[in-house]
């Protein structure tokens, strides 16, 4: 999974990303609204970090500029001040949740997978798929309870794919999301990536969790238990 941090703090930047990668997710971080508003907009992401009090371009006018532009992904907002005035001007803005400064990693990290559990859908970390489920805690995909040995970039595009089950994914979206900005993967990637992703979920054929629409994408549409 993906996560945005726009933190103008250069050591606070950097812990974030640290704490957040020990986890198993993905970052990328920016120092001012600018630049963290342009990279939520060219990339797909699982959740953002905001702090309110950027450079170029305060966090609020991020958070609203995302929300006018459609993006739904949850927004855990920092914020240096204790006035609740500013807390909740943030959750107007279109904010999910906050958490004031200084704030220990523990904290930090049960409010992200907070947020994302509630944006995926789920109340708990494991998702049911008839014999497929998805440990998004521990990062892993069972079949018929054995566990399948899944590369990084197979499981996240699994993942993906679930977490987002409810419409088409283009395969310029998985591009996007797979591989960081600026990287310029082969175009046959994520067709490589899913012929593999398929023949392990679904070795023999009968479950075909995985639609493809041709010139559309890719759809996963095995029901939830």
């Amino acid at each position: 999974m993906r996560i945005l941090v726009i933190e103008d703090e250069p050591i606070l930047n950097a812990r974030l990303r640290d704490w957040l990668t020990k986890e198993g997710y993905r970052v990328e971080g920016a120092q001012d609204g600018e630049n963290g508003l342009y990279l939520a907009q060219e990339s797909q992401f699982d959740a953002a970090i905001i702090d309110l009090g950027l450079p170029k371009l305060p966090g609020i006018e991020v958070i609203k500029n995302l929300r006018n532009q459609g993006k739904t992904l949850p927004i855990l907002v920092l914020t240096a001040r204790d006035r609740w005035q500013d807390k909740v001007e943030g959750l107007e803005a279109g904010a999910d949740d906050y958490l004031t400064k200084p704030f220990e990693p523990p904290e930090l990290l049960a409010r992200v997978k907070a947020l994302l559990r509630r944006a995926g859908g789920a109340a708990k970390m494991d998702m049911q798929f008839g014999p497929l489920m998805l440990d998004l805690n521990g990062q892993k995909a069972l079949l018929n309870q054995q566990e399948l040995e899944l590369t990084a970039f197979e499981y996240r595009l699994l993942e993906y794919l679930v977490r987002h089950r409810d419409r088409v994914v283009t395969k310029l979206e998985l591009n996007n999301y797979l591989y960081p900005v600026n990287d310029d993967p082969d175009s046959n990637v994520v067709e490589v990536l899913m012929g593999r992703l398929r023949k392990k979920v679904d070795p023999d054929g009968s479950l075909q969790p995985i639609e493809t629409l041709r010139g559309r994408g890719y759809r996963f549409v095995l029901t939830h238990a």
